[in-house]
Parts: C-alpha cells; sequence; structure tokens
C-alpha cells in the first residue's frame, strides 16, 4: 500500500477515475448494444448519432483508444445502414 501522504491522495483519486472511467464505458457499451438490438431502423438511425458521441467522447477522455472508437464507429454503421 501507499507510503507517503501524496501516494495515498493519489490512489485515492485513481480510484475515483476509475469508477467514474467504468461507468461511462459501461453505459456506452449498454447504449451500442440497445441500438444493436433494435428492429426499428428509424429508431436505429436517431439513436445512432447520440452513441457515435458517446464514443466519441470516450476516446476524447482516454477511456477508450481512438483507434477502438474508430472501429466501433465503422461496426455499428455499417450495420445500421445494411439493416436499411
Amino acid at each position: 500500500m501507499a507510503n507517503t501522504r501524496n501516494a495515498k491522495k493519489a490512489a485515492r483519486k485513481a480510484a475515483k477515475k476509475r469508477l467514474h472511467n467504468r461507468y461511462y464505458a459501461k453505459t456506452t457499451r449498454n447504449a451500442i448494444k440497445k441500438l444493436e438490438n433494435n428492429e426499428n431502423q428509424t429508431e436505429q438511425k436517431e439513436s445512432l448519432g447520440d452513441v457515435i458521441s458517446m464514443i466519441d467522447k470516450l476516446a476524447k477522455r482516454n477511456i477508450i483508444h481512438k483507434n477502438k472508437a474508430s472501429n466501433l464507429k465503422s461496426k455499428l454503421m455499417k450495420r445500421v445502414l445494411a439493416s436499411a
């Protein structure tokens, strides 16, 4: 465990940040699953922009890598446009 006051504070901050990042990553994954499982094409197209925005925010905040974000967006767009 951490020895110094600074190391203890850093550990607390890291734990708080990790929890924050896990929340937003899980929320985005749930939104992606909801989009993929939706049968209605018009609803898919409407929610596609929101999901892509969520993915971009994760990449901007370095929660996921920018290439992973790009791959996710590409896969989602292909799936939504193919179902139309």
